[in-house]
């Protein structure tokens, strides 16, 4: 049989196999409907054995992919940053080139700039003014003083998530400012483009585009929380834009640096030296604010660097440079020119803010686990945000509790279920509690948000569970193993710190309570039932394989001395209602210390005091009205069984399982104690 599923397997897996052809042999070499039968089993056994190794490939590669998946995403933004690393060399190359070979140049060209000043600015202004003449909507540009054209050129534009063609542009670089103005499908006159968008030169960051035929010779704008990619005509036009675009960003901060040096407000002249002791004080914040140097290049492309880290993802560069800054301020004295900067630098921590946030947020993918989400809430709580950061890692790790439970199939037996259901929550309830404590470890303040949410993803868990185990009227004893396996998943999390056994008691008491009480009504109702039908005879089991069942069943209750009303044959010396309910009130005891909770003592005990109720005042009923010598002497056999054997270890037993003795239970003991019977009367003495 194995030999012919390999021989099957080699034919269904070559390369040329052809079903038409295989399916007409087959028919033409069958005997009849039954080996078609016989070769269908085959290949569904096949497909099963194909699928369930598939699964388990599935299953066992799982991690990998879910680790894979992250690397690549922590690859891409490794080269992102990587791309702007080398166009940043780049420049800072070409610079030192440019500086060290344009001296000459220089001196030529200040002597150019001395000898046609005005008319330099002439021309570039009436070249701007010309070319914008064509431009719908740009008649106010030119209202900037100063502002003039330093490049331009026809682009096309493209999307930047599925690369499609959206339209062709034309891009006017100016002195302070990008123009992005559209193609007009039809001309007005002198009137070819329509004003599109205007970006300052310090609001953007130029990030070079990898050529991937056919997508080549493209660049990109990166604008918080925006980007644009635009394709130039060719190789060498790109590569203009790219350096001019870096030239003219360079300029504006340089030209910015020296207008700001430059602006010495006139302090008036004091007509007489006071003699005012506290006058030194007040030249004090004139000599601090000199005191404070932020011409350093860093601090000077700060603002920028920051918007490059925030498009690029670059979470810790961002916040690196945040604390350089704050380390190299720390003890300078606030001045004007510290507060402007501090301005322009807490609008880039609220972007930066609001990204983290962001990526935190339940709509992003939950996948990866608590660690995906790592990344962010160090960043944030680096940002003096451990409080936020606390809020949207709890509020994300719910969501992501929430979906796995509800993609979880209900299917198969219930038991399985809970299985699955259990091993899904409390392993990513350990999983959020071990990242909590590594992501939070020096801010103390946070557990007690964690304590709160363990809470509310119990009382998610507990839905979940009572839904399908108690909603569902499953049996008592289904419903005892579904909570002792969440009880063991509890246990397991408290021997790592996280004790939540009294969450899940009180959260599922109502339900347990319920499910012992009902599973009570029905033990009495059965039990009436076959007291109802009591004959008071000797049970027969015919054959030695039952008593020895019985036997065994019996022991597995705790029965011991039970053989001793058994006899060699196939009788035993007991009402079959009696053994009836000596086995269903030990089973429901069974059931009800699975069940147990100290909240629940009560019920259970009042349970079993009922139960065993009915069953003795059965008895006694039977004893007064029943005229039979020797059935009354079997009925207190039955009685002396219940006294002397099923009470005591129905006793021994819930004090096992509880830890304490039942003192109900030992009074209703002594209550009942064993009759003994006048054969004259036909009553009973108790």
């Amino acid at each position: 049989m194995t030999d012919t599923g390999g021989r099957l397997r080699k034919q269904l897996e070559s390369a040329n196999f052809d079903p038409q052809n295989y399916v007409k042999q087959l028919s033409q070499q069958s005997d009849g409907d039954r080996d078609l039968q016989e070769h269908r089993q085959k290949i569904q056994t096949l497909a099963d054995e194909t699928a369930q190794n598939l699964k388990k490939n599935v299953y066992k590669n799982y991690r990998q992919f879910i680790e894979t998946a992250k690397e690549i995403s922590y690859l891409e933004s490794e080269m992102y940053q990587l791309s702007h690393i080398l166009t940043e060399q780049k420049s800072i190359m070409e610079s030192i080139t440019q500086a060290l070979l344009s001296t000459d140049k220089d001196e030529t060209s200040k002597e150019m700039l001395a000898a046609f000043p005005k008319e330099t600015e002439e021309v570039k202004q009436r070249t701007l003014t010309s070319l914008l003449e064509k431009v719908e909507g740009g008649k106010n540009i030119m209202d900037t003083p100063g502002r003039h054209l330093v490049y331009n050129g026809d682009l096309a534009e493209f999307d930047v998530d599925n690369m499609a063609l959206i339209q062709k542009v034309h891009a006017f670089l100016m002195n302070d400012c990008l123009l992005i103005a559209t193609w007009l499908p039809t001309r007005r006159g002198t009137v070819k483009y329509k004003y599109n968008a205007l970006y300052d030169l310090e609001s953007f960051a130029v990030v070079n585009v990898k050529d991937n035929p056919p997508m080549k010779d493209m660049f990109k704008i990166l604008m918080f929380p925006d980007s644009r990619i635009f394709q130039a005509e060719n190789s060498k036009v790109k590569k203009e834009w790219l350096e001019i675009l870096d030239e003219t960003k360079k300029n504006k901060v340089t030209k910015d640096k020296h207008t700001k040096e430059e602006e010495v407000p006139n302090s008036p002249v004091r007509p007489e030296v006071s003699t005012n002791p506290f006058d030194e004080e007040d030249d004090e914040p004139a000599d601090s604010e000199e005191a404070v140097d932020l011409s350093l290049d860093w601090i000077q492309e700060l603002p920028e660097d920051l918007d490059v880290c925030i498009a690029q993802r670059d979470f810790e560069g961002a916040v690196d440079l945040l604390d350089k800054l704050n380390e190299y301020l720390k003890d300078e004295p606030v001045t004007q020119k510290v507060k402007e900067l501090r301005s322009k630098v807490d609008e880039r921590v609220r972007q930066l803010t609001e990204v983290l946030v962001f990526e935190l947020s339940p709509d992003r993918s939950l996948r990866g686990g608590p660690e995906a989400t790592r990344r962010a809430v160090s960043q944030l709580i680096r940002l003096g945000q451990s409080t936020k950061a606390c809020e949207l890692f709890l509020k994300n790790r719910a969501a992501a509790v929430q979906t796995a439970i509800r993609q979880l199939r209900i299917e198969g037996a219930t038991l399985l279920y809970i299985h699955k259901l259990c091993n899904i929550f409390f392993t990513s309830l350990l999983e959020t509690a071990k990242e909590f404590e590594m992501d939070f470890a020096g801010n103390t303040g946070c557990y007690s948000a964690f304590v709160v949410w363990s809470r509310s993803a119990m009382r998610m868990f507990v839905d979940a569970f009572s839904k399908q185990v108690f909603d569902s009227k499953e049996s008592l004893s289904t419903a005892a193993e579904c909570v002792k396996v969440a009880k063991e998943h509890c246990k397991q999390l408290s021997e790592m710190g996280l004790d939540l056994t009294f969450t899940l008691q009180s959260l599922l008491v109502k339900d347990v309570k319920a499910a012992l009480q009902s599973y009570k009504d029905i033990i009495i109702e059965a039990t009436k039932h076959r007291n109802s039908e009591e004959m008071w005879r000797r049970m027969n089991l015919m054959t030695p394989e039952a008593l020895t069942k019985l036997k065994e069943e019996m022991r597995n209750c705790g029965m011991g001395s039970f053989e001793q009303y058994t006899g060699d044959d196939c009788w035993v010396n007991l009402s079959y209602t009696v053994v009836a309910f000596t086995k269903q009130m030990m089973n429901f005891l069974e059931e009800g210390l699975k069940l147990y909770f100290p909240e629940l003592h009560m019920v259970l005990l009042e349970s079993l005091r009922e139960i065993i109720l009915v069953a003795v005042q059965h008895v006694d009923y039977s004893l007064r009205c029943e005229q039979d010598t020797e059935k009354k002497a079997f009925i207190v056999q039955n009685a002396s069984f219940l006294h002397d054997t099923v009470l005591p270890v129905v006793e021994r037993r819930f004090e096992e399982g509880v830890g304490k003795p039942a003192k109900q239970l030992q009074d209703l003991r002594k209550s009942t104690r064993p009759v003994r019977v006048n054969p004259e009367s036909t009553t009973s003495l108790v």
